[in-house]
């Protein structure tokens, strides 16, 4: 892993950048928040973060972040989200894990999230698969308010986020948040839900992805440096 102060400045790095984007798009940049995606870091990376500054995590797989969390417990104000793809079966350990699932994409799991967490709904967002690319999860566009409207009553959904396909360069990428920003409007004008929260853009994008309205972003090697194996 990095050192602990190499990441420290690496993040105050990704947090000008932040900064600039917002300012660029007449945002606050207080109303963006950065999701430090630390997937295959060690928990001292993550601790080198908290200490930085960071509050929020995003992790892929739900062994590897349950082991992490649990070494890092002490660590009581951070949120940890997952950014990886849930399967049903796995949905228990997930609900005691994370604070915010990033990646609904079924009815089904909706209702096995209420089924487990009855008296406290789930915050999660709706993962759309805006290329249609069946490498990825997610629903189709068309099918994001069919399935607000199935599961507004089981989870409380909070916003929509995406992963766009891969692009030759960042501003390519660009139509792809805007499209969810304003699948984001349509859909907030006809369900009657705020879906306050936009998770787009990672570390090859994410400054394009707070031009168009992300609300989170979803940062790791910006920070960390290459995964490690």
């Amino acid at each position: 892993m990095l050192a602990a102060e190499e990441i420290a400045r690496r993040l105050s790095e990704v947090r000008g950048r932040m900064t600039d984007a917002a300012k660029r798009s007449a945002r606050f940049p207080d109303a963006i928040r950065l999701v430090l995606a630390s997937k295959t870091q060690p928990p001292d990376a993550v601790r080198a973060a908290y200490r930085a500054g960071a509050r929020d995590f995003g992790e892929n797989y739900i062994q590897e972040a349950a082991a992490k969390r649990a070494e890092l417990e002490d660590l009581r104000d951070a949120t940890w989200h997952l950014i990886g793809h849930l399967q049903s079966n796995k949905t228990r350990q997930a609900l005691g894990t994370f604070d915010i699932l990033q990646t609904l994409h079924s009815a089904r799991l909706a209702e096995a999230i209420a089924r487990l967490r009855p008296s406290l709904p789930m915050r999660v967002l709706i993962e759309v698969n805006l290329g249609g690319e069946a490498s990825k999860s997610g629903v189709a566009a068309r099918d994001v308010e069919p399935l607000i409207e199935a599961a507004r009553d089981k989870v409380e959904i909070v916003g929509l986020m995406t992963i766009p396909p891969s692009t030759e360069s960042a501003d390519a990428a660009r139509k792809y948040f805007a499209e969810l920003r304003a699948l984001r409007d349509r859909v907030a004008a006809t369900t009657g839900l705020a879906l306050s929260e936009l998770s787009m853009g990672m570390t090859e994008d994410f400054e394009v992805a707070i031009e168009e309205g992300a609300t989170m972003v979803r940062v790791g090697r910006a920070v960390f440096g290459e995964r490690l194996k």
